[in-house]
């Protein structure tokens, strides 16, 4: 996900973004922690996407 299409998001639909990134993120060490992980690079880009979102936050909350 780009920063840009961040950027065009509502408040909302940056906080759902950001539950929905946070519970994937959890189902992913879930399945890494099981040994049933297809794509472990998928971490990191989740991990990724969450920053980019909180950085969004962060920066029209100063805005």
């Amino acid at each position: 996900m780009k920063a840009s299409e961040l950027r065009n998001m509502t408040a909302e639909q940056l906080d759902q973004k950001l539950l929905d990134l946070k519970t994937e993120l959890f189902n992913l060490r879930f399945q890494q922690s099981i040994n049933q992980l297809d794509n472990p690079s998928r971490i990191k880009a989740v991990k990724k996407d969450i920053a980019r979102v909180l950085t969004v936050q962060s920066e029209a909350k100063d805005a």
